[in-house]
């Protein structure tokens, strides 16, 4: 009959063996299938503690010098809880701040924190290593400037807010909450910060309508450039769709979130304006900024010089300044920008970027120079590729033709897609970039597909779809029809 034996009992067994019957340790250590050690030290515990010393003990040590003590711990826990935006990083800033000794370390505070519930355990994200991280050397030299929206009030309507923030010394120059970001409560609110403060030597924003004419259907300028242009500031803007540019202003959004707003709802825009006056004033001068080595941002700001500013007012006017005299020799022409972002000139194509296609842009020569500018904003520049002595004349096209009525006969009709193509007999053609999302009557002359819009041809192309489809595509003459769900009875 064979007989389980616990390990308590053949660890007694080998002991006594080695003890009482004389066997050799390296012996019992083949028989019992161990190395030498474990039988050795199954004899040092048997005569330290007897029986129950051969039972399985923990292999947590005795003590922990590194461990965080229970009273910073609680120390942790209540800053935690009197500041629920703050993280380790913060709390372990304010700890040294006490002379709190021995100070844990980052992960300790963490740990502490995931412990009490307080912060749900994430995985860590790596660092991007692509950012290029950036700084101006002194204050004033940029303002990064945004709007925020979606701040609610206890009566559920909505506020935005323009905010400023120095980029050398993470200082928040601007913070007013608005009914309604239109351009002149913007430039009201930037006119007042540079009273107080002083001007910069440059502003940087985003391609919001509000900042700037580069994407908008005016002509340009709007009123926060005549404002920059007028008290002598150079009004930076950001490629398009690159939010990490201003990213010192979306921290601060960031921030202000989760410390301010989402925190407290207030029952007007004053009430709302004077406490997020006062937490600005603290966010300046008291909380340190991880930024710029946990200290507040006034102390980096206080070292920038203040000179007195008389704030220079556009005027109300939206109309565009006039140009100013080109040099000698200069000629304007103008390009349509390829898909690929570039445009052809004389037979060399230069880069306008990619954001601007299908967008007529105004080309300038002069003084062996390229310029590409967007509804009066300057957006690339290059050197002339042609040789000195060689460049070919580069004249303006001539006048378009007016189009000819279209041929009648059998059409139908097609909706141009965002890339200005409409489909016939599952091919496509190309209409142009100004016709997107506009009906468009397909036709066959001969061995040419006739584009028209309103009566008008405006392109004809050489066939190139399945003659065969051309019965179906006929039989569908204002396109595939929509399916319709079955009523459910």
């Amino acid at each position: 009959m064979l007989v389980e034996l616990g390990l308590v009992e053949q660890r007694y067994r080998a002991v006594l063996e080695v003890l009482n019957d004389g066997a050799t340790v390296v012996e019992v250590a083949r028989r019992y299938g161990v190395a030498r050690q474990t039988v050795h030290a199954w004899l040092r515990r048997y005569a330290a503690g007897g029986l129950s010393g051969l039972a399985d003990q923990s292999s947590r040590p005795a003590s922990c010098p590194h461990q965080i003590p229970p009273s910073v711990e609680a120390r942790i826990v209540a800053l935690r809880r009197a500041h629920p935006g703050w993280g380790p990083r913060s709390i372990l800033t304010q700890l040294r701040s006490d002379g709190v000794v021995p100070l844990p370390g980052r992960s300790s505070v963490y740990r502490a924190l995931v412990r009490h519930g307080l912060i749900q355990p994430q995985q860590r994200r790596r660092r991007r290593q692509d950012y290029k991280r950036w700084e101006r050397s002194r204050a004033m030299e940029l303002w990064q400037l945004d709007i925020v929206g979606r701040i609610r009030l206890a009566d559920g309507s909505q506020l935005s807010a323009v905010t400023g923030i120095d980029d050398h010394s993470r200082f928040c120059v601007l913070a007013r909450l608005l009914e309604r970001a239109t351009a002149r409560p913007v430039c009201d609110a930037l006119g007042a910060a540079l009273a107080r403060h002083g001007a910069p030597q440059a502003i940087l924003t985003d391609n919001g309508k509000v900042f700037t004419a580069r994407f908008g259907p005016g002509p340009g300028p709007v009123l926060f450039d005549r404002l920059c242009h007028d008290n002598g500031i150079r009004h930076l803007l950001t490629a398009p769709y690159s939010p990490t540019t201003t990213g010192k202003i979306e921290r601060l959004h960031k921030t202000m979130r989760r410390e301010f707003f989402d925190r407290q709802l207030f029952d007007t825009i004053e009430q709302a304006q004077a406490a997020l006056d006062a937490w600005v004033a603290h966010y300046n001068t008291a909380r340190p900024h991880q930024g710029i080595g946990d200290r507040p941002p006034a102390d980096r700001f206080a070292l920038a010089p203040q000179a007195p500013l008389e704030v220079a007012e556009p005027a109300q006017t939206s109309a565009p300044e006039p140009a100013p005299d080109r040099p000698a020799g200069l000629l304007a022409i103008t390009r349509r920008v390829a898909d690929s972002g570039r445009i052809s000139l004389a037979g060399v194509r230069y880069l306008a970027g990619r954001w601007l296609a299908g967008e007529l842009v105004q080309v300038a020569l002069h003084d062996g120079l390229v310029e590409i500018s967007h509804r009066g904003v300057l957006v690339a520049t290059h050197a002339s590729q042609h040789r000195p002595g060689t460049q070919p004349a580069i004249r303006r096209a001539p006048a378009a033709r007016p189009p000819r009525p279209a041929t009648s006969g059998m059409t139908v009709t097609r909706i141009a897609d965002p890339g200005g193509t409409v489909s016939f007999a599952g091919a496509g053609y190309y209409a142009g970039w100004a016709y997107r999302g506009q009906q468009v009557q397909v036709a066959l002359v001969g061995d040419t597909v006739q584009l028209a819009v309103a009566g008008r041809v405006i392109k004809v192309h050489p066939i190139r779809h399945d003659r065969a489809k051309e019965h179906g595509a006929f039989a569908t003459p204002n396109g595939r029809p929509r399916r319709q769900r079955p009523s459910v009875a």
